[in-house]
């Protein structure tokens, strides 16, 4: 066995959390906010209060995790079992450089999660709007200590009601552009382009590919992410300046890289398990009228979903309400890690 192979041996789950509403953190962040050209929208900070439901899910669908890492400000839910033996309290101060702190931004929290004191190699990061809601195994994620994903391509979009996350998106592809020769990639891997399963959009998008000699752009399944430690190590190592001057920016910037070019990295050499993994999952963006959504989450249509928050104007009392009730009736009992139990 492969020294790589036993330290992925377990499997850890990372998951990153703001209380957007705590006063303390608020007028700091107010403090480097003023003036800001940078992406400070209340819809990247604004806690919809389902946090209780992504530990019910944890426990009742992924009870083999061996440590859950729960990355913070520094607030805490008044609710939370800080003493589960499971469960490691980080905070920013704790694996963030110090040059880049304090940090709005989530792009610098997601770049430096290697540096969490004893996290496994192999592990998966999940925001916290993303959630699981069927039984999942380690094999989910993981197989043979390669990370579970779909080597996809897809052309960047130009969407002027988000232009910062397009600017990324190409960020990502020019940095990946430089170590991999798209045509020399397909060739190597063909089989992990074009692998028996995949959606028939992604299929035909990566045949449609081939008329182009340059990457235009990737798809990452905007959901649960397996990564591993010495991806980042091997990133920070090749690409130190722009990784630098990413976590250097306070708020979400379209200078920025984001941890999508960790994935595509990893899929790009080949180190990973090619899978459908859109075929378990459901993306919805939250709305003022969450009637899928509501019936995914109760039918259980889906292993895990990602309920975004929209850049639109929702009545978000309402959905947040609609969502709980759904979750509420899905995970009624509460968990380990909530006090009391």
């Amino acid at each position: 066995m492969t020294k790589r192979s036993m330290q992925s041996s377990t499997l850890d789950f990372v998951i990153t959390w703001v209380d957007g509403s705590d006063p303390a953190w608020l007028d700091e962040k107010s403090h480097f906010a003023s003036g800001s050209e940078a992406d400070n929208r209340k819809e990247r900070y604004r806690d919809w209060d389902h946090l209780k439901y992504w530990f019910r899910g944890i426990e009742k669908n992924a009870p083999w995790v061996h440590n859950i890492y729960f990355v913070t400000w520094g607030h805490l839910p008044a609710w939370l079992n800080t003493a589960h033996p499971k469960l490691h309290i980080i905070k920013h101060t704790d694996f963030i450089p110090p040059q880049y702190l304090p940090t709005y931004n989530s792009h610098t929290i997601e770049l430096n999660l290697h540096r969490i004191p004893g996290l496994s190699e192999n592990f998966v990061y999940f925001n916290d709007d993303v959630f699981l809601i069927r039984p999942v195994t380690p094999q989910h994620f993981f197989k043979s200590g390669k990370p579970c994903d779909m080597l996809a391509l897809q052309p960047v979009v130009a969407n002027p009601a988000n232009p910062v996350m397009s600017h990324i998106f190409l960020n990502n592809t020019l940095v990946l552009s430089k170590y991999f020769n798209k045509r020399e990639n397909i060739r190597h891997q063909w089989r992990n382009y074009f692998k028996p399963g995949y959606p028939p959009l992604y299929f035909c998008y990566n045949f449609l590919e081939l008329a182009f000699p340059l990457f235009s752009g990737f798809y990452t399944v905007h959901g649960a992410s397996p990564l591993c430690r010495s991806t980042y190590e091997t990133l920070w190592e090749k690409e130190y300046s722009l990784l630098d001057a990413t976590c250097l920016h306070k708020f979400r910037h379209a200078d920025d890289v984001n941890q999508y070019l960790l994935r595509e990295w990893q899929k790009l050499t080949g180190y990973f398990t090619a899978e459908n993994v859109c075929r378990s999952f459901r993306y919805f963006n939250a709305s003022s009228d969450n009637k899928k959504l509501v019936s995914v989450i109760k039918k259980q249509k889906a292993d895990i979903i990602c309920i975004n928050d929209a850049n639109t104007a929702i009545d978000f009392e309402r959905a947040k309400t609609q969502i709980s009730t759904a979750f509420s009736a899905l995970f009624p009992e509460p968990s380990s890690f909530e006090k009391g139990q």
